[in-house]
C-alpha cells in the first residue's frame, strides 16, 4: 500500500509541476505560446487533469478559471497523499 501511495504521489507531483510550468510559460510566452513546443508538451501532460476538472466543476466556472481549480485539486491531492504516506510509514514502524 505504501508503494502505491508513493507512485500516486510521484504522478501527482509530475502533473503539478507541469501545470505550474505551463502557467509560468503562459505568462512569459504571451500570444505566441501556441507555437511554442515546450508549452505544447506541458499542455499535453496537463490535458487529462484539465478535462477531469472541467467535468467535475459546474458550468458557472468559466474556462479561464479551470487551471486554477485544477491547481487546487492537485495541491489538495498532494496534501492527502503526504498524509497517507506519513500514516502508512508510522503504521509500518509500529507507532
Amino acid at each position: 500500500m505504501y508503494q502505491l501511495v508513493v507512485m500516486l504521489k510521484a504522478i501527482n507531483e509530475i502533473a503539478l509541476l507541469a501545470l505550474v510550468a505551463q502557467g509560468i510559460l503562459y505568462l512569459f510566452a504571451g500570444a505566441k505560446r501556441d507555437t511554442n513546443p515546450i508549452y505544447f508538451l506541458f499542455k499535453t501532460i496537463t490535458s487529462p487533469i484539465m478535462k477531469l476538472t472541467r467535468t467535475i466543476t459546474p458550468r458557472i466556472v468559466i474556462d479561464q478559471h479551470i487551471g486554477f481549480v485544477a491547481l487546487f485539486i492537485l495541491l489538495a491531492a498532494e496534501v492527502a497523499l503526504i498524509a497517507a504516506k506519513i500514516y502508512l510509514y508510522l503504521e509500518a514502524a509500529g507507532r
